[in-house]
C-alpha cells in the first residue's frame, strides 16, 4: 500500500469517526432535551405543524380537484395524485422550518426534535414523489413493486448515512477507487452518482412523456395514427435527452460514447435487422396512415379482423372470433394487406341462390331484395341488387348484392340472417330451391350373353 492510499484511508477513517461522533452528539442532545421541560413544547409544536399541514393539504386538494374538473387546468393534466402524495410532507416541512426559526430567534427552548424532523419529512416527500413517478412511468407489474421497495430503501439508507455523518467519508472512500475508460477518468462514486442521476432523469422523462401521450390521445380532433406516432416520438426524444443530460450533469464526456454508439450501429445492422425493420415499418405505417386503428383488415384467408393497437414494433388485430393476432410491422409493409375500411367502411357481400326452372323470376328476385332490405345492417344506399347470373344444370342462379357499413361487427351473422329470410319467403310463396338429381335409363333389351342362359332353361 503506497503512501497516498494510506493517507486517504486514514482521512476516511477520521471522517467516519467524526461523523459517528456527530451522530452520537445529535442523539445525546436529543436525550438531554427529553429530560428538560421545554421538550414538551417541541412535541406540541411538531404535532401542531403536522395537524395543520394535514388539514391544509386535504382542504387545498379538495378545492383544486373540484376546480380542475371544470376548467381542465394544470391539475387535470398532471393529476392530483402527485400533489396528494407530497403535499402533506412538504407543508409539514415548511411549517417545521418556520417553527424552528421562531424557537431559535426567540430562544423558546431546544430544537433537537425539530432538527431531526426536517430530514425525515424531506425523505418522506422524496419517497412518495419517486414512487408516484415510477407508477406513471411503467405499467403495473411485479417489477414495479420491487422497484418501489428499492427506491424507498435507498432513500432511507441515504438519510441514515446523512444523519450519522457517514456519507462524507463514504463518498471519499469511493472516490479513491478510480480507473480510466479511454481518456476519461472515472471512479466508483462517479459511476454510482451517474447511475442514480440517469435513473432519476429517465424516470422523470418517462413520466412527462406519459402525461403528454395521455393528453394527445384525448385529442379527438387529431387522427388516431398521428396521436400514436407523436406519443412514441415524444417518449423517444425525451428519453434520449434525459440520458444525455444526466451524463452531462455527472461530468462524463458524451464524446466517450462514440465507440459504444458505433458498436450499437453495427449490431443493429447485423444482428438486429428484423427488429430495426419492424420499428422503421411501424413508424411508416403510423405516418402514411395506410392502416389505422379501427380498420378492418384481411391478412390471409384465416386472419381477418379489426386493428386494435399499433405499436412501433407490431400491430394487434382482433379477429371476428375474438382471437388477438400480433403481426410484425415489417409483414404489413412488405406484403399485400386487404384493408376493407381504408377510405370507406362500406363492404359489399354476394349471396348466391338457385331456383327451379318453373319459378316466376320476378317474384323470386323481389323476395330476395325485400329480405335484404329488412335487415337493419344492410344499407339502403347503394340499394340491394338481384342479378340473374346463369342457367345452370339444376336451376337458375341468382345473386343478391348488398352493402353494410360495419364489417367489424362480423359478417357470418348477417349472411345467416338474410339466407334464412330468403328461405322463409320462398317457402311461403311456393318457390323451390332445386337440388342435384340424376336420372338413369336403360335403352333396348338384354345383352346376348345374358339372354343365352335364359333360353337354355
Amino acid at each position: 500500500m503506497n503512501e497516498t492510499t494510506k493517507q486517504a484511508t486514514s482521512e476516511a477513517i477520521k471522517q467516519a469517526a467524526d461523523g459517528t461522533a456527530a451522530f452520537a452528539r445529535l442523539f445525546r442532545d436529543l436525550w438531554r432535551d427529553v429530560q428538560e421541560p421545554g421538550f414538551l413544547w417541541q412535541i406540541l409544536a411538531l404535532a401542531l405543524c403536522l395537524l395543520v399541514a394535514w388539514g391544509l393539504s386535504r382542504y387545498w386538494l379538495r378545492q383544486k380537484h373540484a376546480r380542475s374538473s371544470a376548467d381542465h387546468g394544470v391539475l387535470r393534466t398532471f393529476g392530483t395524485g402527485s400533489l396528494k402524495r407530497i403535499a402533506f410532507p412538504l407543508l409539514s416541512l415548511l411549517l417545521v422550518l418556520i417553527v424552528r426559526k421562531i424557537f431559535r430567534h426567540w430562544e423558546l427552548g431546544p430544537v433537537s426534535l425539530l432538527d431531526l424532523a426536517v430530514p425525515l419529512l424531506l425523505s418522506m416527500a422524496l419517497v412518495r414523489a419517486a414512487i408516484y413517478v415510477v407508477h406513471h412511468a411503467f405499467a403495473p407489474s411485479s417489477f414495479l413493486a420491487t422497484s418501489e421497495r428499492l427506491i424507498a430503501t435507498s432513500i432511507w439508507i441515504g438519510l441514515a448515512l446523512y444523519l450519522s455523518g457517514l456519507s462524507a467519508p463514504l463518498i471519499d472512500m469511493l472516490e479513491q477507487v478510480s480507473f480510466n475508460v479511454g481518456k476519461q477518468k472515472l471512479d466508483l462514486w462517479t459511476l454510482i452518482n451517474g447511475l442514480v442521476t440517469i435513473c432519476v432523469t429517465v424516470l422523470v422523462a418517462l413520466w412527462i412523456s406519459g402525461i403528454i401521450e395521455a393528453r394527445l390521445m384525448a385529442r379527438e380532433t387529431l387522427d388516431a395514427s398521428i396521436r400514436v406516432v407523436l406519443g412514441r416520438l415524444v417518449k423517444a426524444l425525451l428519453s434520449v435527452l434525459a440520458l444525455l443530460l444526466s451524463l452531462s450533469i455527472v461530468g462524463i464526456d458524451i464524446t466517450a460514447l462514440s465507440v459504444f454508439s458505433g458498436a450499437l450501429a453495427v449490431g443493429l445492422g447485423l444482428g438486429l435487422q428484423k427488429i430495426a425493420s419492424n420499428y422503421v415499418s411501424g413508424f411508416i405505417i403510423l405516418l402514411d396512415r395506410s392502416i389505422r386503428l379501427g380498420n378492418v383488415v384481411a391478412i390471409d384467408p384465416l386472419t381477418t379482423g379489426v386493428v386494435t393497437q399499433i405499436t412501433s414494433r407490431y400491430t394487434v388485430v382482433r379477429t371476428l372470433t375474438g382471437t388477438e393476432v400480433i403481426i410484425p410491422n415489417e409483414y404489413l409493409v412488405s406484403n399485400i394487406v386487404r384493408n376493407e375500411s381504408f377510405t370507406d367502411s362500406r363492404v359489399r357481400f354476394i349471396l348466391s341462390v338457385q331456383v327451379a326452372y318453373g319459378t316466376d323470376l320476378d317474384v323470386a328476385m323481389r323476395l330476395m331484395h325485400d329480405a335484404a332490405l329488412a335487415n337493419q345492417r344492410v344499407l339502403a344506399d347503394p340499394p340491394p341488387q338481384v342479378l340473374l347470373m346463369a342457367f345452370a344444370e339444376s336451376g337458375i342462379n341468382l345473386d343478391l348484392n348488398f352493402w353494410i357499413s360495419d364489417p367489424q361487427n362480423g359478417t357470418g351473422s348477417i349472411r345467416s340472417a338474410i339466407n334464412l329470410a330468403i328461405w322463409r319467403s320462398f317457402r311461403d310463396h311456393g318457390i323451390q330451391i332445386p337440388f342435384p338429381q340424376r336420372e338413369v335409363r336403360l335403352v333396348g333389351g338384354l345383352p346376348a350373353a345374358a339372354a343365352a342362359p335364359a333360353a337354355a332353361d
